[in-house]
C-alpha cells in the first residue's frame, strides 16, 4: 500500500491503524501537539478533558496518520506504540504518588496522644 500519511483528509487509512491509541488516550493534549493533533487541545478545558481523551483514543490513529509524515505503517505503530508506553508509565508514577500522599496525609492526621502532664 503506498504511504499516504501526511495528506490531510485526503490521506488514505491503513486498515492496520484503524485501532485504539493508548498514548493518545492517556497524554492527550501533549500526544496531540506531538502528532500534530491540535484538536486534542480541547482536553484542557474543564469538562471536555475525559470525553476529549476517549475521542482521541478511538480516532487518534487516524488523525496522527492524516496530519503527520510517516516513513511507513510500521514505523508510525512502532512511535504510537512508545506514546502508549509513555503514557501508561506516567499514569503508574502518578497513581504511586497518589496513594504515597494519601499515605502521608492520613498517617499524619492521626489524634497524637500526650503523655506528659
Amino acid at each position: 500500500m503506498k504511504n499516504t500519511s501526511g495528506q490531510g483528509k485526503s490521506a488514505i487509512i491503513p486498515p492496520e491503524i484503524k485501532k485504539w491509541n493508548w498514548g493518545a488516550f492517556f497524554l492527550s493534549w501533549i500526544w496531540g501537539l506531538g502528532n500534530n493533533v491540535f484538536i486534542a487541545l480541547l482536553s484542557l478545558i474543564p469538562g471536555l478533558n475525559l470525553i476529549m481523551s476517549i475521542v482521541l483514543g478511538i480516532k487518534g490513529n487516524e488523525w496522527a496518520w492524516r496530519n503527520k509524515r510517516w516513513n511507513s505503517i510500521e514505523d508510525f505503530l512502532c512511535i504510537q506504540k512508545r506514546w502508549a508506553w509513555w503514557g501508561f508509565s506516567i499514569l503508574i508514577i502518578f497513581g504511586l504518588l497518589g496513594i504515597a500522599i494519601i499515605f502521608a496525609t492520613s498517617s499524619s492526621d492521626s489524634p497524637q496522644i500526650s503523655t506528659s502532664f
